[in-house]
């Protein structure tokens, strides 16, 4: 199991490279500079460039890039120029209220979706059965931002239950902190739930066509105990891939929400940082972003071992 996690450890290397030279070069022929964008439109051609010079915008491409991928090796990701701090520090001082959201909407999307995929198994050929599909279908397809807005003119506008947007931090206090992350956390927690739902329904099923479940029928166990107590447990595995990686999502892809509601998260920095052209921001927080999406996907991957020993031996 060490060596696996080794060996995974390692594969990150290429993929940052590769994820670093395509975010370096995107962000360098996008139209916009942050020296003109940094001292305003009153700044003359001569404060500009001035500026450029001091941040080492006026050197070709490739020497940018190799400055920026030894101070990478070293462990340095730059400093924002807007925020006068390293990114690290940027990045880290929003990464809470994204973790935070991301685990409501989980919990929230996970239960959900468990709850209705069993649901549309027992049911299955009917009414229920069909409108959970119909749910599953409608939350994939609908945008987060119409959604959310739609939760806010019912939730926040007309029933006044749930803030309309805002952030509270944990300490001050566990319910103002989850109070303001409900609504957003519901928003997601519905997307997520209609990804889990449709992948909960069909591995159960093509769990139940097997023949120890056949078996298992045959000798009289009870329909809900086959269900939770057999099928779930084996088709686990695909579900919790799917749960893995939608989490991985939202701790990565948070950013509509995260602008709707006002939440300092990673996904708003990095919207703020693209629209300001803070170069090293949003290049440093998207290598972040990718060693989240990795280890979230590792940590799932070993989960696999618990739900299935046969997984496990195969790793050793």
């Amino acid at each position: 199991m060490g060596g696996y996690i080794v060996r995974r450890l390692l594969s990150l290397i290429p993929v940052l490279f590769v994820v670093a030279i395509v975010v370096f070069s995107i962000i360098h022929v996008t139209p916009g500079d942050p020296a003109a964008i940094l001292l305003g439109e009153e700044a003359s051609k001569v404060d500009i460039d001035e500026l450029r010079s001091k941040l080492g915008l006026d050197r070709p491409i490739y020497e940018q890039f190799g400055i920026w991928l030894l101070g990478l090796l070293s462990g340095n990701l730059g400093e924002s120029i807007f925020l006068d701090k390293p990114v690290t520090e940027a990045f880290f001082e929003r990464l809470a209220p994204t973790l935070s959201l991301a685990i409501i909407a989980q919990v929230i999307g996970v239960f959900l979706a468990l709850f209705l995929g069993i649901t549309a198994v027992k049911r299955r050929g009917t009414i229920v059965d069909q409108s959970v599909m119909g749910f599953s279908m409608l939350g994939i397809s609908i945008p987060s931002f119409l959604l959310g807005s739609l939760l806010v003119m019912f939730f926040s506008v007309k029933l006044r239950w749930l803030p309309v947007a805002g952030y509270q931090p944990l300490s001050e206090g566990l319910w103002q902190h989850i109070k303001y992350l409900l609504l957003p956390g519901i928003v997601l927690g519905i997307i997520q739930a209609a990804l889990i739902t449709r992948m909960t329904r069909s591995s159960i099923l093509d769990v139940m066509s097997g023949n120890f479940i056949k078996t298992a029928k045959a000798k009289g166990v009870k329909e809900k105990t086959i269900v939770y107590t057999h099928a779930l447990r084996v088709a686990f595995i695909p579900i919790l891939t799917v749960i893995g990686e939608s989490f991985g999502g939202l701790v990565t892809g948070a950013a509509v929400i995260e602008t709707l509601f006002n939440i300092p998260g990673v996904g708003q920095l990095i919207v703020n940082s693209i629209s300001r052209r803070d170069y090293s921001v949003i290049q440093g927080s998207v290598l972040l972003v990718t060693v989240a999406y990795v280890f979230v996907n590792l940590i799932v991957d070993l989960l696999y071992g618990l739900v299935d020993p046969r997984v496990r031996l195969s790793k050793k």
